[in-house]
């Protein structure tokens, strides 16, 4: 008999231990996520960007310019969450907002000259990431793919896209 099944037959009898919060894996998740916020807002201070203000600015980064709901689906975020962070980044001179001519309700997202010059500021922060978290490249690329995986999973089973 394997561990494993120890495990199982244990859990068939007693169902508590699979309750343990220990056990859960969206608490392991959750305080993961709390650990990467505690550490970007460190790195990020410096920058004068929040953790969302980093990834908005992230995305710009790839596009010249960006729909603003092109970015509310990348980073999944609603318009209602993504337009105060938006406001804030354009009242600092970072990122303009654009109406599109063909279609008012469309707005266009691109970087200033002055967001572009923070790319370079910003440099460092994925490398000091990378120190801290001491993980290889391989690693750190199968644990992004293991976890896209969980969030496909998890969107799957909540029944939606992505």
């Amino acid at each position: 008999m394997t561990r494993r099944d120890i495990d199982a037959e244990t859990t068939a009898r007693d169902p508590a231990p699979a309750l343990d919060l220990e056990a859960q894996l969206c608490f392991a998740v959750y305080r993961a996520g709390h650990a990467f916020n505690r550490l970007y807002r460190s790195a990020l201070a410096e920058l004068g960007l929040t953790y969302p203000q980093y990834l908005v600015m992230l995305a710009l980064r790839e596009h010249d310019a960006l729909p603003m709901k092109a970015l509310c689906e990348q980073l999944m975020l609603d318009s209602g969450t993504l337009t105060p962070v938006l406001k804030r980044l354009e009242a600092a001179g970072l990122v303009r907002r654009e109406r599109s001519r063909e279609d008012e309700r469309q707005v266009g997202l691109r970087l200033t000259s002055a967001g572009a010059a923070l790319r370079v500021r910003a440099a460092c922060v994925p490398d000091g990431m990378a120190r801290a978290v001491a993980l290889s490249p391989g690693e750190t690329g199968r644990l992004i793919d293991d976890l896209t995986r969980l969030r496909r999973a998890l969107l799957a089973a909540a029944g939606a896209g992505g």
